[in-house]
Parts: C-alpha cells; sequence; structure tokens
C-alpha cells in the first residue's frame, strides 16, 4: 500500500516529466530540386506615356538656339531651329519701354507663360499677316517677365490652337529684358 501511495503521489509528476521532452529528431530529408524557371517573354520597351499639362516642365526643350541682336530702337532674341524660322521672338521696343513676345502661329485668346515659379496668362492678338503670329506686349516693368527669364532651365509659352513651346531660359531672355529696363 505504501508503494501504491507513492505511486498516486507521483503519478502526476510522471506526466509532466513526459512533457519536457522534446520532439522526435526526424531524418533529414534531401532539399527538393529547383523548379525549371519558364522561358521569360523579351522585354519590350514602352513609350512613355503622353506627359499631362502640368508636366511641361519634364518635357524637353524644342530644338534651336536663341540668338539675340540689337539696335539703337530695339533689342531682339529669336528662337528657333534656324535663324530665318523663328518659333519665338522676344522684343524691345526701347522707346515705349515695352516687350512684344511673338509666338509663330495665330493661336486664339491669351498667352500663357509657364516657368517654374509659376503660370501668368497675358492678353494676346493672332495677326493674319504674310507670316501668322500671336502677340503679347507687357510693359518692361513687368514680374513676369523676370520669371521667365530665371526660370529653372527653361519656360513654356502656351497658346490656344498651337502646340506648347517650351524653351531654354538663355542669357539672350535676360538681355532683352534689361535692356528694355535700361
Amino acid at each position: 500500500m505504501r508503494f501504491t501511495t507513492h505511486l498516486a503521489l507521483a503519478a502526476p509528476f510522471l506526466i509532466l516529466l513526459g512533457s519536457c521532452v522534446g520532439p522526435a529528431t526526424r531524418p533529414a530529408s534531401p532539399a527538393p530540386a529547383p523548379a525549371p524557371r519558364p522561358a521569360q517573354a523579351p522585354v519590350r520597351p514602352v513609350a512613355p506615356a503622353a506627359p499631362l499639362a502640368s508636366d511641361w516642365q519634364y518635357r524637353p526643350t524644342a530644338p534651336g538656339d536663341w540668338r539675340w541682336q540689337s539696335d539703337a530702337a530695339m533689342s531682339i532674341a529669336r528662337f528657333g531651329p534656324t535663324a530665318a524660322d523663328p518659333r519665338l521672338t522676344i522684343r524691345c521696343d526701347r522707346a515705349a519701354r515695352r516687350i512684344s513676345i511673338i509666338r509663330a502661329g495665330a493661336g486664339q485668346g491669351t498667352m500663357t507663360l509657364r516657368t517654374s515659379y509659376g503660370a501668368t496668362s497675358w492678353p494676346a492678338t493672332a495677326t493674319t499677316a504674310s507670316v501668322p503670329q500671336t502677340i503679347a506686349v507687357r510693359a518692361a516693368a513687368d514680374t513676369a517677365l523676370d520669371q521667365m527669364a530665371y526660370s529653372r532651365g527653361k519656360f513654356a509659352i502656351e497658346v490656344m490652337g498651337l502646340e506648347p513651346l517650351i524653351v531654354p531660359a538663355w542669357p539672350e531672355v535676360s538681355r532683352v529684358i534689361e535692356d528694355c529696363r535700361g
């Protein structure tokens, strides 16, 4: 009886002792062979999506160069692929202290200047001369002209009915503005 009493008292401890043993170790199974990789289709270059109007600053500048000239009455900077084919002209009338921004092509309504500082709209008129143009005239003191001259690398001229024109902000632009403020 004494043995059964000790056995009855030890039984719970024997059950707990069995739970202290770790799991049985199994022999390591060999690693599965890697699955064969499916053949990859050739990667096709993806054409970039057309940029949104607000993303003008990420578009490239139009091809061409600025050319500057001056005389007693005027200071002029012309941008275009050739001297004979300007896409944008910035002209100072020194006597009137007025600057004309002339965009090739007859557009409608306003001319919008987009710079790294923001956007400004000016009233513009279209000419139907032998060479269609859209013209906006500003006082030489207009601060938007400074924004055009100091824009980070480029600025855009937009006229309804014409493709936006993005041009580099080179020193010729600043020269015309400074000549007009004289």
